[in-house]
């Protein structure tokens, strides 16, 4: 069998069990946030935090009560990072330096995972489950807490409430994400993945030498690391050690486990504003959008080899041999589609046209599928702009799901829209621009260190946390502004979004007329997606152009 046809058969049978589970998962969704029945553990959980489950909060409540969540959870992360040290289970490791605790446990709690260290060597098993799984888990339920929220805008009519922050928060959690990423967990110990909280292992190896083996609570943390787009590795290998991710079937589970729940949303949001044709125009728009980059991606690691690869006959430098390049191609094209960041490749070793998609993926702002929530959110926010677009075009007021947008709403979506962009740009020119910063966070000069430096920021104002190897991301500096950037890339999106919806709850449905644009046809999809890449390339091509596509044409 081909390489071209085996590559093509594994994408097949991803999306026919992507297609298996799109119904089902997508109504569980649906059924998770609007069901009025609480279940037990859920009350437990409401009584132990003075919450009255029955509360609906008005948009700005709901927000502060994210912000606030979020806060808490970085001081706690922060804490038991540096004080490691001291607590159970730290198998003699020290506490992470300030910068870098500070970087980690703000990565962490904005669904970025970004790590400047490697896992295994820097925290120990306390600091892995204890602390990184559980914001694996939780960053992920604010994620689709909030683009419910957005839904609830559109649905609802003439009120100024969008349901309970909390109740979001706990369903996601307790209903979805626990136990899919149990059963995943399940599954991963089956293929060979690690899970244990004894130390390292002493073995004897063929030649009678000796190795010690870093060992922990890995499948546990593997299963939510994909299944909520988060990212971080218990190894610093990531999905290429084979602790981590062992057989072929075992990586093709792990990209299925980061598409899974992104591409169920758009059922939901179906569902919930009574349209079933509105998700499936936002899923077509979103997985022909994954489908093109991957295709790219695939094309670029297998054939579209640059003047170095082409010498050496293959482009083989960084990829996961043990399954082939189009292995790696299509983990990379998912995971940095889905704001996710985890790797089964080193990404710094694609080829230049098969980084730049890579890149291209994430500054497309990550809604094709995008993260487990965040890719909705940003998609409907687009399809406002869309809208909006389109009502210019024809002169009369654009609506979207019988909602009217006007100044207010397009305010908060232009402001939503240019956030990523500005932060990216802002923050690798702040680098770019100081010598002695690019000599300590850039191995390579050219085009190739200008497309490190952009990956990089785009990775941490995206929420992904993937990056190339040739940036030096373990410096104060670095983690300084990297964090501060997860930290804006995340919240300020976040804000817009659901004053957006709040403002879009308060309207009343208008009717549908006949001069009503369709929101549920192949034409609204197909114009959803050029207004996505076309916001992308007014803004990022001249960045590209001088990175990725400069590197390519040498």
């Amino acid at each position: 069998m081909s390489a071209a046809v085996a590559a093509w058969l594994q994408v097949g049978l991803l999306v026919a069990l992507l297609a298996a589970v799109h119904v089902p998962l997508g109504e569980h969704l649906a059924r998770t946030f609007t069901s009025p029945r609480h279940l037990r553990v859920e009350r437990a959980l409401y009584r132990l935090g003075g919450i009255d489950p029955d509360a609906d909060q008005r948009w700005s409540v709901y927000a502060r009560s994210v912000l606030a969540f979020s806060l808490v959870s970085v001081v706690l992360l922060y804490a038991l990072l540096r004080l490691q040290a001291w607590l159970p289970l730290s198998l003699g490791r020290a506490g992470l330096a300030p910068t870098t605790a500070w970087d980690t446990a703000v990565s962490f709690v904005t669904n970025t995972n970004w790590q400047s260290y490697s896992g295994e060597q820097a925290l120990g098993h306390l600091a892995q489950a204890a602390g990184l799984t559980v914001q694996n888990f939780v960053s992920a339920a604010v994620g689709m807490a909030v683009a419910v929220a957005l839904v609830r805008g559109f649905a609802r009519s003439g009120t100024d409430r969008l349901g309970s922050f909390w109740v979001d928060l706990v369903r996601g959690t307790v209903r979805v994400l626990l136990p899919l990423a149990a059963v995943a967990a399940v599954a991963l110990l089956l293929g060979g993945v690690v899970q244990t909280f004894t130390g390292p292992q002493t073995v004897t190896t063929l030649d009678g030498g000796t190795q010690t083996l870093l060992t922990g609570p890995v499948a546990s943390q593997e299963a939510i690391k994909l299944l909520g787009t988060n990212g971080g590795g218990f190894f610093n290998a990531n999905s290429a050690h084979p602790f981590e991710n062992p057989a072929p079937w075992t990586n093709l589970l792990e990209v299925f486990l980061l598409l899974a729940v992104p591409f169920s949303l758009p059922r939901a949001f179906g569902r919930m504003v009574g349209d079933l044709r509105q998700g499936w125009a936002v899923l077509a728009t979103t997985g022909g959008l994954w489908a093109a980059t991957t295709a790219v991606l695939t094309w670029a690691e297998t054939r579209g080899y640059g003047a170095v690869p082409a010498l050496a006959g293959a482009a083989l430098e960084g990829k996961e041999v043990r399954f082939g390049p189009a292995a790696s191609a299509l983990f990379a094209a998912s995971t940095t589609a889905t704001s996710t960041g985890a790797v089964n490749a080193s990404h710094d070793s694609l080829t230049a046209l098969g980084g730049g998609t890579a890149l291209l993926n994430m500054v497309l702002g990550e809604v094709a599928p995008g993260g487990v929530g965040s890719g909705l959110y940003g998609i409907l926010v687009l399809a406002v702009l869309t809208v909006f677009l389109a009502g210019l075009m024809v002169g009369r007021t654009p609506e979207y799901l019988g909602k009217k947008i006007g100044q207010r709403e397009v305010t908060l979506v232009a402001l939503s829209v240019l956030t990523m962009p500005a932060l990216v740009l802002v923050g690798a020119a702040l680098t770019a621009g100081v010598p002695a910063r690019v000599a300590a966070s850039v191995q390579d000069p050219g085009a190739h260190g200008l497309t490190e430096i952009l990956y990089a920021y785009a990775s941490a104002a995206n929420n992904n946390g993937s990056a190339f190897a040739g940036f030096g991301a373990a410096t104060p500096y670095q983690d300084v502004t990297l964090g501060v950037v997860m930290l804006l890339g995340r919240f300020v999106p976040v804000v817009l979004v659901l004053a957006l919806a709040g403002t879009l709850a308060r309207q009343r449905r208008v009717p549908v007329t006949a001069g009503t644009l369709p929101t549920h046809g192949p034409l609204f999809a197909g114009l959803l997606a050029v207004v996505t890449v076309v916001v992308t390339a007014l803004t990022f091509v001249p960045a590209l152009a001088l990175g990725p596509v400069a590197e390519a044409l040498l």
